[in-house]
């Protein structure tokens, strides 16, 4: 996934690449190469970042939002934005702070800086102000205790979240991260909450449950890059660990994501029930070992699929999309276990999806790229389809 940048040139690679508002991007030469190339970026806001002013003082910078853009936003120009002063800021350390000492911090109005660490939430973390940064250095990692959700906002514009990992703790938590209520229904268009480099994880460090990682609610959220991930090694990897239906479930309507990584959860990685969604690039790994169909079925359809549209959805666009099996249990009659469909997405004339690329390795396959459509990918093959259009 590249975006916003400017390269001389671009050669090699394997599977799936996007490029999203690049300068010198290569040809789009689907399918002969599984290139997929998008002109302009049409929303953006670059990600917060801790800097040094020239009065000797700590800021963070906060670029302003972008529309319809191709390459770097600060080359040769001085870049738009609002510098918050760090005394702005509460400065967070996993040996002094809490959720009661972070969450009196937001309250009082403060912004948040993440310093490197662990940090047991026995709260979740509220963002009721609009516009608060939350920022992470080092990649500190929160991790939620008594099934609580790490870090939800109100349904308030102009929220960015920045810079930090949360790992799944021992109890289940509805979510990990939650963007806006339940009833959000406010347009946000003109400043749009977003998230930037969010790592979510189930597992491998400590047993961990989650039935999401990241819920969005609000509308004309933006995302740019997710890394999602129930994990494959480590600790708590066992199928009955812990409850991990999904990676991402979004809601709201007109929310953009740059960078979907989503990979290995029980049920369907990504659910996208809202309206005029956009993902641009997207990467899934399935289950590794569900341990047979009779257990990872969805209504008796083997599997589920990684990326689901809602039924009830009428506009939905995708970029390229590279979803991939490695089934590891043993090749047997009784646990062969394959994927259906990679994709699933209703025939409505708004549905619009544009590359596709799979790939089986290890044992099982996949049967479909979408909807009952494309070839059958078995072990060891990568194959491409151009996409799909709903119907009229």
């Amino acid at each position: 996934m590249t975006r916003n940048s400017s390269i001389g040139s671009w050669e090699g690679g394997n599977w799936n690449r996007v490029f999203v508002g690049v300068e010198g991007a290569p040809n789009n030469t689907w399918p002969a190469q599984p290139t997929t190339v998008i002109d302009k970026t049409p929303v953006v806001r670059e990600k917060p970042f801790l800097t040094y002013t020239e009065s000797g003082d700590y800021a963070v910078f906060v670029p302003e939002l972008l529309k319809e853009t191709s390459g770097p936003s600060w080359i040769n120009r001085d870049e738009k934005g609002e510098l918050i002063s760090i005394a702005d800021f509460h400065i967070a350390f996993p040996d002094k702070d809490n959720s009661t000492s972070i969450n009196q911090a937001l309250a009082g109005g403060k912004h948040i800086l993440f310093t490197p660490g662990i940090y047991d939430l026995d709260e979740t973390l509220t963002i009721k102000k609009p516009n608060t940064v939350i920022l992470g250095i080092g990649l500190p990692t929160l991790i939620p205790q008594n099934g609580e959700i790490a870090v939800a906002t109100h349904d308030v514009p102009g929220v960015k979240l920045a810079g930090f990992m949360v790992d799944a703790g021992p109890d289940l938590s509805p979510s990990l991260i939650q963007i806006g209520t339940e009833d959000s229904d406010e347009d946000f268009s003109a400043n749009p909450i977003s998230l930037h480099d969010i790592y979510c994880r189930v597992g491998g460090a400590v047993v961990g449950q989650a039935e999401t990682t990241v819920t969005i609610n609000s509308n004309y959220v933006i995302g740019d890059h997710f890394w999602l991930w129930r994990a494959d090694h480590g600790t708590g990897t066992e199928w009955m660990d812990g409850q991990n239906k999904h990676g991402l479930v979004v809601n709201g309507d007109h929310v953009t994501i740059y960078g979907l990584f989503n990979e290995h959860f029980q049920g369907y990685q990504t659910l996208w029930k809202g309206e005029y969604g956009r993902t641009y690039f997207y990467q899934s790994e399935i289950p590794y070992s569900p341990p047979s169909l009779e257990v990872w079925n969805d209504n008796g359809k083997p599997g589920y699929a990684s990326y689901k549209v809602a039924e009830s959805v009428e506009n939905h666009n995708s970029y390229g999309l590279g979803i991939y099996s490695f089934f590891r249990g043993e090749p047997t009659v009784s646990n062969n276990v394959r994927l259906e469909n990679a994709m699933e997405v209703p025939d409505n004339s708004g549905i619009v999806i544009t590359h596709i690329s799979t790939f089986a390795g290890l044992n099982g396959g996949i049967n479909h790229s979408i909807n009952g459509s494309g070839e059958s990918t078995e072990v060891g093959e990568l194959k491409l389809y151009d996409g799909f259009k709903g119907k009229e």
